[in-house]
């Protein structure tokens, strides 16, 4: 007879982040508002209680799961900021969006951005979201000493890959050529690689 194998436990912290992995699919393709704490329950394959005896509210999961998405972009910035590595031909614009295009690639954590965005009716994610943005705009603007304009621009470049993103135009860039266009314009040659994205 053949010994038992021995399991090892995850600790405490560990199923946190799973959780909060679960959680943050589940807030991407449903959004704050369509989204159950049985739902991220479901997701993380767990139970429901569970969840609540984690996190509380689904407004403090959300809001965690929110946060996470403001702090990988604004981490990704830094990397680029105040990393050893010189920007690609000293264009630190060039440096910091292809940084923001690389996140793209974890869609959830975009969208859940998106849905932070949007649910600015409920206070606490509203003002969560305000705040969000005023860190990200601060970071630019100090660390590269553009004008406000020039932040606000590439933030604005920011939120119209994040909308596209959200409406799936890469996948269905095909269907009209105008959408196309704005796709191609807007993503360049990585467009190629979000058309086949799951």
């Amino acid at each position: 007879m053949a010994a038992p194998t021995k399991t090892t436990r995850m600790d405490a912290s560990d199923r946190r982040e799973l959780v909060l992995d679960a959680a943050t699919r589940a807030f991407a393709k449903g959004g704050y508002a369509g989204t159950s704490t049985d739902a991220v329950a479901k997701e993380a394959g767990v139970s429901q209680p569970y969840v609540v005896r984690m996190f509380g509210t689904k407004s403090e999961l959300f809001r965690l799961a929110f946060q996470r998405a403001i702090d990988g972009i604004m981490r990704a910035f830094d990397d680029v900021l105040n990393g050893s590595e010189p920007y690609p031909d000293g264009d630190v614009w060039a440096a910091l969006g292809g940084a923001y295009t690389e996140l793209v690639a974890d869609r959830d954590l975009l969208l859940v951005m998106m849905h932070g965005f949007t649910a600015g009716s409920t206070p606490e994610i509203g003002a969560q979201g305000r705040a969000g943005m005023a860190a990200i705009y601060t970071q630019i603007k100090d660390s590269t000493g553009c004008t406000p304009e020039e932040a606000r621009d590439f933030i604005a470049n920011g939120m119209l890959l994040n909308c596209l993103l959200a409406m799936q135009a890469p996948e269905h860039a095909e269907d009209d050529s105008a959408l196309g266009e704005l796709a191609s314009c807007a993503f360049g040659p990585d467009l190629d690689q979000l058309e086949s994205a799951p």
